[in-house]
């Protein structure tokens, strides 16, 4: 019995590393799949069968893509947040006013998820999309969150996930980041210098509850040629945190 359970997992796990690959290539073969995870032709193509008999991966000729089922998962899952119903709108509004990218996040397994992204007329495309995981410690978003958790969840994403180099400018020392999340409890809002992407930077804050808990956060994403370290004067953080005040006060009465 445990040796068939352990068997399920793996394949289960096989599985989800043949969706994952044909993701991130945005669309794959046997071969290549068979070669990328170090299994079989007959493996891969039997987990191809069936995830394409489930609506989860299409064939194209000889091209395995995703399948639109997963816009169904997606909204299920989406939909169980009121911040996101809370928050598009808002966000839409956001992205229209400054001209660039807005994305709202939420925290689940000590990583950020972003729930919804939304772009103005002269925002940049980045790497992250609708359902895009990033770390916490080096986005606007994330430091915005993790200033208002609890001490617990705080060091137990300290010891789990640590502060991990993205760029240069990312802060990867325990003291410096524990004060700079202190200033950004202090002040209402985050900044990221280039620190997970070089050339981009961000402004973010965090969408509390009136109990002072955490639900999210949202942030406006800004090429450094178009912002620069007077960021703190210019009206962009006081916009951000406008937008936060308005989802919260939408999460909380509608």
């Amino acid at each position: 019995m445990e040796d068939g359970t352990s068997d399920g997992i793996r394949s289960v796990k096989t599985a989800f590393d043949v969706l994952e690959y044909v993701r991130d290539n945005d669309g794959a073969g046997i071969t290549d799949i068979a070669t990328a995870l170090s299994v079989s032709k007959s493996t891969a193509h039997g987990h191809l069968t069936t995830l394409e008999s489930l609506g989860y991966v299409v064939k194209v000729g000889g091209t395995y893509r995703l399948g639109l089922k997963f816009l169904e998962l997606g909204h299920q899952a989406r939909s169980r947040y009121n911040l996101y119903e809370a928050a598009k709108s808002e966000a839409d509004q956001l992205a229209q006013s400054t001209g660039e990218r807005c994305q709202v996040m939420v925290a689940e397994n000590l990583r950020g998820v972003y729930i919804y992204q939304t772009a103005g007329e002269q925002a940049v495309q980045t790497d992250s999309h609708i359902g895009s995981t990033v770390d916490l410690h080096c986005t606007a978003v994330g430091k915005s969150y993790l200033a208002h958790v609890p001490d617990d969840d705080l060091e137990t994403y300290l010891e789990t996930v640590g502060l991990q180099e993205r760029t240069e400018h990312t802060i990867t020392d325990r003291s410096e980041f524990l004060a700079e999340l202190e200033a950004v409890r202090e002040r209402g809002y985050a900044l990221n210098h280039e620190e997970r992407i070089e050339g981009m930077r961000a402004v973010g804050a965090p969408i509390l509850t009136d109990d002072g808990d955490v639900l999210g956060s949202i942030s406006v994403s800004v090429p450094t040629t178009r912002i620069d370290d007077t960021v703190h004067e210019s009206d962009l953080p006081e916009q951000v945190q406008r937008s936060a005040r308005v989802i919260t006060i939408r999460t909380t009465y509608s």
